[in-house]
């Protein structure tokens, strides 16, 4: 155990010798019983402030967060760390595509803003095209027009400053440290460690659909094999993040204090072989590296591709976990809505992601009530406790879905765990306060579901361990069993810490600094 580990474990030991356990429940739903530990002085000053945007959105910045469980780490990363990097990196941007692109000897970057490659730096330091380019590379002022809507563009941006997402530990120090200072506890970031070169293995093997087969040939193809580099480059990346935030030093920034996790991606546009090694090459990778937790599906669900595969990709899921039982699965599903598909794509995606591929998380499930049987399909999740992802602006932006139209209330409801997130805050131009935000004036949540909402999060994280909650630290548990519980426990060590965080908040509002 480090130094940090210990020294959080020896701080919450200490906290429930006096306190005890909080009293908590899990479900969100209205009508659930709330935790006694709500506070009071809170509640009220969130009544107060609710009905003014500005008072409300500096109150839930300051408010102590769960964790962000769906956030793509170079979706998360703001335009203007990518123009940086790009500048640092000598890149060029190119007035007509709007792409950050490598310099060659036939095609140099031009040392003027008239060129129409112009370097990056010369991009930054002109009036005009600075902001062109900050445009090109989110989703700041677009507007939809005739034959390019919203979700093009937002789409778009992930190939227009990919020549710039190499850095990966300053991406990560960017978005891990803003999820610190808003008090994030935990964060689960979407990233693709060395899934390309797992992809590759895949596209060189015959395919066949006897998935078991399949599997035995890709495995020994020499999946194992990569992933001595894909623990190299998470080693790299992170502790080029520490360096950055100063962690371990006196002038340490709020990231450091952040949990993280990584989730990895596979790309479902691809051709069947490359898929299916992606996956089991993820699968192989979180049952070696504990930093990684989990995997999911990537790119749109309406592209011809994975709409023609998708039975086939959950059963290569179903596969993958049956070989590796411990792999946890977050899976986009139902990021569809009438009208960008044909109804028939839209009978039965979440369903299958839940009970076919196993999935402990959904994101987004924008579609439910267009898939037979919806209310089923709720028990269902429901009984399982699978919890969906919302993500709020990403969801308007991309599906056009909003305030009534949205199925928010429906999953809290029906008692389906939900949780609040991101997706991708830097193309967005928001943050996970910016969406808690959208949650109260939307759906009116009040202070309580607020923080139903942290604990939540937390609950269905894939943090290892148990919960303190499902473990019986309520508050009729002696604090010796809640300590044991977070000696063996990460999960309950990183709840404990948002009940310690959330006890403090509550003091800070009482003396009246919030």
């Amino acid at each position: 155990m480090t130094g940090a580990k210990f020294g959080l474990l020896a701080s919450a030991l200490a906290a429930l010798a006096l306190a005890g356990c909080a009293t908590m429940g899990t479900d969100n739903s209205p009508g659930a019983a709330l935790p006694g530990s709500v506070g009071p002085a809170a509640a009220k000053r969130f009544e107060a402030v609710r009905h003014s945007p500005p008072e409300l959105r500096a109150f839930l910045y300051r408010m102590p967060k769960g964790a962000d469980l769906h956030n793509h780490l170079t979706g998360a990363v703001y335009a203007e760390t990518y123009l940086r990097l790009a500048a640092a990196q000598g890149l060029c941007f190119e007035t007509g595509t709007k792409f950050l692109v490598l310099p060659t000897k036939a095609e140099p970057c031009g040392d003027t803003a008239q060129s129409p490659r112009p370097v990056v730096g010369v991009v930054i330091a002109d009036p005009t095209l600075y902001p062109v380019a900050l445009d090109a590379l989110s989703t700041r002022d677009a507007l939809p027009v005739s034959g390019y809507s919203l979700r093009d563009q937002f789409f778009a941006t992930f190939g227009r400053f990919s020549a710039a997402d190499g850095a990966v530990g300053d991406l990560l120090a960017e978005v891990v440290d803003r999820a610190g200072r808003q008090g994030e506890q935990h964060i689960e970031l979407m990233v693709s460690f060395q899934t390309r070169t797992a992809a590759g293995i895949g596209k060189r093997q015959p395919w066949t659909d006897d998935l078991r087969a399949m599997a035995d040939r890709l495995v020994a193809a020499g999946l194992a094999g990569v992933i001595p580099q894909a623990r190299a480059d998470i080693d790299a990346a992170e502790s080029r993040m520490r360096s950055l935030l100063g962690c371990g030093t006196p002038a340490a920034r709020p990231g450091c204090a952040v949990s993280v996790r990584y989730i990895q991606q596979v790309t479902r546009t691809q051709a069947p072989g490359a898929v299916f090694a992606a996956t089991l090459f993820n699968a192989l990778l979180a049952a070696q590296e504990p930093r990684v937790v989990g995997l999911t599906f990537v790119a749109p669900e309406d592209n011809p591709t994975a709409l023609a595969d998708y039975d086939r990709h959950m059963r290569m899921i179903a596969e993958t976990r049956r070989r590796f039982p411990g792999t946890n699965v977050a899976l986009h599903a139902g990021e569809l809505t009438l009208g960008l598909v044909p109804p028939e794509e839209l009978r039965h995606h979440i369903r299958m992601a839940v009970e076919v591929a196993g999935a402990r998380r959904i994101g987004h499930g924008v579609g439910l009530m267009l898939e037979d049987d919806p209310r089923g399909l709720l028990r269902g999740m429901a009984a399982r406790k699978v919890a969906v992802e919302i993500n709020l602006t990403s969801n308007a932006l991309i599906l056009g879905v909003a305030g009534k139209e949205h199925p928010f209330p429906l999953y809290r409801a029906a008692g389906v765990p939900t949780v609040i997130a991101t997706d991708d805050e830097g193309i967005s131009r928001i943050d996970l306060t910016n969406e808690l935000q959208r949650a109260v004036t939307e759906f009116g949540l009040g202070y309580a579901d607020l923080v139903g909402l942290a604990r939540a999060s937390l609950e269905h994280s894939f943090l290892p361990g148990g919960s303190l909650w499902e473990a019986g630290c309520g508050a009729e548990a002696r604090s010796d069993a809640c300590r044991a519980v977070l000696e063996r426990s990460e999960k309950a060590r990183v709840q404990w810490r948002l009940e310690e965080a959330l006890r403090r908040f509550e003091r800070e509002v009482e003396e009246g600094t919030v």
